[in-house]
């Protein structure tokens, strides 16, 4: 039976549009900039944890940095930038392999809908990998060194993405909650997925239709067993679903809005 909420407040936000959204290539784990748009994302998503007098205690983001931007300028719109901020590759997006840096119709026109969309969209079907002599792989990447070189991906699913993502949350992101710390977490879609399909208890077969808005930060209220008792999209409710559904238009293979 859960416990009372004796917890910290969790808030997940996904990072603002980046510069390689605006030009439909896959992203993964290479490391791209926000756009101007998602800029602005970030801004209008400190200032809901302002319009909410949420006040957070502690953030966590990856090692990339369209989301540690975004993290600053959420902060910096809270007047929060002194609080403590640690970043984890473990947070990082989940890895493309081979299809990093390609134009996704043009992935389409060569590949196939079908294809695409399983190697996009399926929960345990990752893309083909990266060869361990590819430069694109994290290995030669020097924010990665000290990290083991075979934890690094040359590919990963969402399933494996999980994998990656919850030893993270178990030493890290919940020792905070049970201190009762509000956290915020700026990461990517895949990693955010991976996160809540935890916490909902989400089936494989569900989440992978799950999409979430930039700009509209995430918040768990959570029992002493850091189960979810609520939780709410920050913002107006005709924004959110205008967000959602522009994921969605971004979510389709051939990349067309």
């Amino acid at each position: 039976m859960s416990g009372q909420l004796i917890t910290g407040k969790l808030v997940l936000a996904r990072h603002g549009q980046s510069t390689w959204n605006v030009s439909n290539l896959f992203t993964g784990w290479t490391d791209v900039d926000l756009s101007t748009q998602g800029r602005i994302e970030a801004a209008a998503a400190g200032a809901q944890l302002l319009r909410e007098n949420i006040s957070v205690d502690i953030a966590f983001t990856s090692l990339l940095k369209r989301a540690i931007r975004t993290l600053w300028i959420m902060l910096d719109e809270t007047d929060r930038m002194w609080i403590p901020i640690e970043s984890s590759w473990r947070l990082n997006e989940r890895h493309y392999g081979t299809l990093q840096g390609l134009n996704k119709a043009e992935t389409v026109a060569k590949h196939g809908e079908d294809k695409v969309k399983e190697w996009r969209r399926s929960y345990d079907i990752p893309p083909p990998k990266l060869t361990l002599d590819d430069l694109r792989h994290p290995r030669f990447d020097s924010r990665y060194t000290g990290i083991d070189p075979t934890l690094l991906p040359s590919t990963e699913s969402l399933k494996e993405t999980l994998v990656r993502v919850l030893p993270f949350w178990e030493t890290r992101i919940a020792p905070e909650l049970r201190a009762g710390h509000n956290v915020l977490v700026v990461a990517h879609g895949n990693s955010l997925r991976a996160m809540i399909k935890m916490l909902d208890g989400i089936a494989d077969s569900v989440i992978t239709e799950l999409n979430i808005p930039t700009g509209a930060p995430l918040l768990y209220n959570l029992d002493a067993n850091l189960k979810p008792l609520s939780s709410r999209y920050l913002g107006d409710t005709a924004f959110i679903l205008s967000a959602i559904d522009a994921v969605k238009r971004q979510t389709k293979p051939d990349g067309k809005q």
